[in-house]
């Protein structure tokens, strides 16, 4: 297996830890900015705003997603925070719950989009396709760290779990032997799901681009990742069930999801009608920036001396300028006497005075 830490070293009494995890959720949430950001401009608004959300956004996302991941432990039974509460604090050992990311990044970005006066829908279209791209390109540190896996299995492609990093209902090594037990790999399961679904959101962008309205696309992805992670959740032996029942309560939030997705796009194009739904725009709101204010042009030199502020404002090249002006007009004044017939005969010089002798 590989090492969760990538490498440590000691700084005074701090210990300086880079671990494959926080260097892959890092990735997958830069990588799906960009992703946004291309997005955001081909839709006519200024692309490069998706990074002053990210300050906002991606901090409060990752709080959202611990918390909802520490609390759904709790709720399977888990003891682990409860007896560690400062363990809470440790995102970098792994624990990031995708639905927290999502409610508690999406409540950030939406206030931060209405503060700047920005169409919500358009960067909902645009950043959902990316959110499950950055996912995508995370859920290899959970191979890293040993968890988010499946049942035993025996197909070709199940993967071995260490001892120490077993589910309490697969601790007995005499049932579940670590050299001949191999787990589902739901992981990867989900990340393939979720690379299918954003090629998908993107030939629709692009093959009915006329067609979408605003929203459309949000819609879609609500329906689709609903639909993939209530399918991932019948592998996750280690998510909190409802009562006595197999359902979870991620299975519950993602069927939730999709019946949500399923009914924006039904409404988005007119199969039925909300009362919600009337004032929904056909096009997106792109924000105007004002052009700035030109300077005036100030003037080389004073057209009329008279004037007090122009002629004050005339400086030594622009006096010698106008001097050579003049000296310009009198000749071509002259030239134009001449051509008239009157020439103007050349000064002379005054005669030398004559010595009268005594």
């Amino acid at each position: 297996m590989i090492d969760p830490v990538i490498f440590s070293f000691k700084l005074f009494n701090w210990e300086i830890v880079l671990r494959w995890y926080g260097v892959l959720v890092m990735l997958g949430a830069v990588v799906g900015a960009f992703w946004a950001e291309r997005e955001i401009r081909r839709r006519g608004e200024n692309g490069e705003t998706i990074w002053d959300a990210m300050i906002w956004v991606l901090p409060i996302g990752i709080l959202g997603a611990r918390l909802w991941y520490v609390v759904n432990n709790i709720f399977a039974g888990g003891t682990y925070y409860l007896d560690n509460p400062i363990k809470i604090l440790f995102v970098w050992e792994g624990g990031l719950h995708f639905f927290g990311g999502l409610l508690f990044g999406g409540v950030a970005l939406f206030y931060f989009l209405k503060q700047n006066g920005m169409d919500v829908w358009l960067f909902l279209d645009a950043l959902a396709p990316a959110t499950l791209l950055g996912q995508a390109l995370a859920r290899p540190a959970n191979f890293i760290n040993q968890e988010l896996y499946g049942q035993p299995t025996q197909l070709l492609w199940g993967i071995p779990i260490d001892a120490s990093h077993r589910l309490a209902q697969f601790s007995d090594l005499s049932r579940f032997p670590v050299e001949s037990t191999r787990f589902h790999p739901t992981f990867a399961y989900e990340m393939i799901l979720n690379l299918l679904i954003v090629l998908l959101l993107w030939w629709l962008s692009r093959r009915y681009e006329e067609e979408l309205k605003p929203g459309a696309l949000f819609s879609a992805w609500l329906l689709l990742a609903g639909l993939s992670r209530t399918f991932i959740e019948f592998f996750r032996p280690d998510q909190a069930l409802i009562g006595d029942t197999f359902i979870t309560y991620t299975m519950a939030v993602s069927f939730g999801m999709a019946v949500v997705g399923a009914v924006m796009l039904l409404a988005r194009f007119g199969k039925i009608q909300l009362a919600m739904a009337e004032g929904w725009e056909d096009e997106y709101q792109v924000k105007k920036v004002e052009p700035k204010p030109r300077r005036p042009r100030v003037r080389p030199y004073a057209e009329d001396v008279s004037d007090m502020d122009n002629a004050l404002a005339v400086s030594a090249p622009v006096k010698r300028k106008v001097a050579t002006k003049a000296k310009t007009a009198a000749k071509k004044s002259a030239s134009r006497s001449a051509v008239k017939g009157k020439k103007v005969p050349p000064a002379k010089k005054p005669a030398p005075k004559r010595r009268v002798g005594k």
